[in-house]
């Protein structure tokens, strides 16, 4: 598609949600999209909502209390748009809406999507699903909500600019939204950097208890559903902590689980060269991309990771066996 309003210009109702766990790019495609179609559809075009609760540091962008979790009454939409899921069960409570929509969107940049909507905009190249909606999206008709929205989703997945997903085009999107009044410094800070005390005390514990293993190459740490507790934390407390990990030296795979029920784990891996732990995410049922993915794992933490660690070392001999081949 060209233009998002030229594909959904004949629905009179329409339903958005993204995935389950929402991130930044989630929450910023979903926010984004919602507020561009209500500023420039007609008023008697209903535009409804769905996500899981939008985590505190991500209201920095406004505008988020339309958010729904759930419609009290029987909806058939005309139109349901997917947003930065790679497959219809990643919509959580969602995917009865989209079931039941008379047709469906699909926009995503995860190379693992299934193209599981009538229409699909999956650009696998892009840095996160706000690049590719910025690019189905009239530049005059974005305001600063929109903006701020876009620019969450942008530095989010891009690690703020970080991984290797960021591209020329990114960088230029990026300072487009800059250009229109984001207030990208106060939004780094606040959605990446900015801590809560018991934050800092969970990554203190996560860094002081993990483990390396296949000879330093992968790093492994973990939290237990009793340890959040005891925090009175929830998942969101977690994010950054993968990072962490990641930039440990001599690392090649980061893996980070936290327990979301007995024997179910939340599995986050960040690789830094040529492992691609997209392949492993998949294999167990989750997806992602080369260098960032994640799954949910069952069983004992033990076995979890025995699993997770075959296939990253089956990848590392077979990268080493390549380097020696060249000699």
């Amino acid at each position: 598609m060209n233009h998002i309003l030229e594909e959904i210009k004949d629905a009179k109702t329409i339903g958005i949600s993204g995935h389950v766990r929402p991130d930044g790019d989630c929450v910023g495609s979903c926010l984004a999209l919602y507020h561009y179609l209500k500023g420039n559809l007609s008023g008697d075009t209903g535009v409804d909502l769905y996500l899981e609760a939008v985590p505190e540091k991500f209201k920095i962008i406004g505008n988020t209390e339309m958010v729904k979790q759930k419609n009290s009454s029987e909806i058939k939409y005309d139109l349901f748009i997917s947003l930065d899921s790679s497959s219809p069960d990643r919509l959580g409570f969602a995917q009865e809406y989209f079931d039941n929509a008379c047709r469906t969107i699909n926009i995503d940049h995860h190379i693992s999507n299934l193209n599981f909507a009538d229409t699909n905009q999956v650009e696998a190249e892009a840095g996160s699903t706000c690049e590719v909606l910025f690019g189905l999206f009239e530049e005059d008709k974005i305001d600063l909500t929109i903006a701020k929205a876009l620019y969450l989703g942008i530095i989010h997945d891009t690690g703020v600019f970080k991984h290797s997903n960021t591209s020329e085009k990114t960088m230029n999107i990026a300072g487009k939204l800059i250009s229109m009044g984001v207030p990208f410094s106060q939004m780094i800070d606040e959605t990446f950097y900015l801590m809560t005390y018991h934050q800092s005390q969970i990554l203190g514990r996560c860094l002081l208890e993990s483990i390396l293993i296949l000879g330093g190459k992968c790093i492994v740490s973990s939290v237990s559903k009793k340890t959040l507790e005891f925090y009175n934390s929830v998942p969101a407390d977690l994010d950054g902590i993968i990072d962490q990990l990641r930039i440990t030296q001599g690392v090649e795979v980061a893996v980070f689980l936290y327990e979301t029920d007995f024997h179910e784990y939340k599995v986050s891996m960040r690789a830094n060269q040529a492992v691609d732990v997209r392949k492993i995410a998949v294999h167990f049922g989750g997806g992602g991309h080369i260098k960032a993915a994640g799954c949910t794992m069952h069983g004992a933490i033990y076995d979890v990771v025995n699993n997770l660690a075959a296939h990253i070392e089956h990848q590392l001999s077979n990268l080493t066996r390549e380097q020696g081949s060249e000699y």
